[in-house]
């Protein structure tokens, strides 16, 4: 019996994990202290994401599978920071990736059921982001936020009650925001001296 251990290199190494599936595929690329990043560019990053994003066991590691993906990312870049005609082109390419599914209702042994179908199995991950995306939209499109760091592209679901929420993590981008006001206020208060 040959046994795989758990490398740490196979942890999702994003500094922001857990938001809805288009804003966590969104968060597939992140800027840190050692530069910019991109999961999907990595060797083995895909089965990482799905497999932190909850989708391994219905969406395969492959090609067709990440070109989708990479597609429906682009598309969703677009339509979170564009306007004008890349909006309407990203609004193409979203609908382009919903073309490639479907949700069949019908009566199950339990009672009523939905079943996504896609085309092929590697559509399955990219069309079920686009699909939560049109949720999400018709949720609160207005809880769809940018992280207040300007230099972070991390993308997050605001569910605070007062809709209030400006970083990615107050253990990063919010605590770095504070330390900077507070070194700024310092460095600007004169001092009184002999």
């Amino acid at each position: 019996m040959h046994t795989h251990p758990a490398h740490a290199a196979d942890a999702d190494p994003r500094p922001l994990l857990g938001e809805p599936l288009p804003l966590d595929l969104l968060n597939t690329r992140w800027v840190d202290d050692d530069g910019a990043h991109d999961l999907l560019e990595r060797p083995g990053g895909l089965a990482i994401w799905l497999s932190s994003a909850g989708l391994a066991d219905i969406a395969p590691d492959t090609q067709e599978t990440l070109g989708a993906l990479l597609a429906i990312r682009t598309a969703l870049s677009s339509m979170v920071a564009s306007e004008g005609p890349e909006l309407e082109r990203a609004r193409e390419m979203l609908n382009d990736t919903l073309d490639h599914g479907r949700v069949r209702r019908l009566l199950g042994p339990a009672g009523p059921e939905s079943v996504v179908e896609t085309d092929t199995p590697g559509w399955n991950a990219a069309w079920r982001t686009a699909d939560l995306y049109l949720r999400l939209l018709e949720e609160g499109p207005d809880r769809i936020r940018k992280c207040a760091n300007p230099v972070c592209p991390l993308r997050f679901y605001d569910t605070t009650k007062n809709g209030g929420r400006r970083w990615c993590s107050m253990g990063s981008c919010g605590n770095r925001a504070k330390t900077r006001r507070h070194y700024e206020r310092h460095q600007s208060t004169p001092r009184r001296g002999c």
